[in-house]
């Protein structure tokens, strides 16, 4: 018994915690959800991962980025399987959003690529090499530890990276993958990061959770820092719903919050814990069009489910 005690400390995800814990938790009225059973409906023999990232399809249907098997799983919102792909195409699922085009975009942390393909499954292009990871520039492309992507003017597209060994870096492509501009660089300072870890475009603006730093950053589309909003928590996914209202996934802090357009949680729900819809980690999150709230979680592996009280 003692042996096992140590080899579960000893494989602990640092960070990770048992309770709520206020000095990493911010203040705010409550959002009025509550956790429900996903209740997903898969085949015999299918398993979902440790779900990474969730997102909304033009079908209305959610797409699940998992660390399974099939690490891209299709169900409908009553959690009927309608199709699971990308068997053998990474290597640590991340990352995940849906263009306006309906098109599905992942990264790869691990692989140290970005994945574009249509709904059909088939991949249209690539960014970076697999299981090459590098820095891009000049005739070198390659990335290192993608973690999640957005989308700007014209089809041009963000890419974070540097998930802790890499350098933490924002790099703006065209529609076509040509690298267009790139910023960052380790550190604290202004328009440094430390894992820079979800990226989102709005309003000509770009923000990134720069995560170890606890904060999001604002930068023009050209990477000119704006400001910083301080969080006490790891902001780990940002969310922009339908309205232009934003929300951040808080990591190990447990929270789901919503802001306001200077980035004040104005409303939250969520806490640490392996209870019904307590988070080991909150990850990437979506909400539906009847305001159903999905978040992936990687470290209790589970797709929690929350609806309006």
């Amino acid at each position: 018994m003692r042996l096992l005690l140590l080899l579960l400390a000893f494989f602990q995800v640092p960070g990770v915690l048992s309770g709520p814990d206020p000095a990493q938790m911010e203040s705010a009225p409550d959002l009025g959800y509550r956790a429900v059973p996903t209740a997903l409906t898969l085949p015999e023999g299918v398993k979902m991962g440790a779900p990474s990232s969730v997102a909304l399809l033009k079908n209305g249907n959610l797409l699940v980025f998992n660390r399974g098997s099939q690490p891209l799983m299709e169900v409908d919102l009553q959690g009927k399987y309608v199709r699971g792909w990308g068997e053998g195409l990474y290597t640590r699922a991340h990352g995940m959003r849906v263009d306006p085009e309906g098109n599905i975009w992942t990264t790869d942390v691990n692989g140290h690529m970005v994945t574009k393909m249509d709904t059909s499954g088939k991949v249209l292009m690539t960014i970076g090499t697999k299981g090459q990871p590098g820095k891009w520039e000049g005739a070198t492309k390659l990335l290192q530890e993608p973690a999640d992507i957005a989308f700007g003017p014209g089809g041009d597209v963000f890419v974070v990276e540097g998930h802790g060994r890499g350098e933490g870096r924002v790099l703006r492509f065209d529609k076509t993958g040509n690298l267009v501009a790139t910023w960052g660089g380790n550190g604290s300072a202004p328009g440094q990061f430390n894992q820079p870890h979800s990226i989102l475009v709005n309003n000509g603006q770009v923000f990134v959770a720069d995560r170890e730093n606890r904060r999001v950053q604002i930068f023009d589309l050209n990477g000119k820092y704006i400001k910083e909003w301080a969080f006490k928590g790891l902001p780990c996914g940002l969310y922009l719903g339908a309205d232009g209202t934003m929300y951040l996934a808080s990591g190990f802090a447990g929270q789901i919050l919503k802001l306001d357009a200077n980035g004040k949680a104005v409303g939250m729900f969520g806490q640490p814990g392996k209870a019904l819809g307590e988070f080991g980690e909150a990850h990437y999150m979506t909400l539906t069009p009847a305001g159903e709230i999905y978040v992936a979680d990687t470290i209790n592996a589970a797709l929690h489910k929350y609806v309006k009280n």
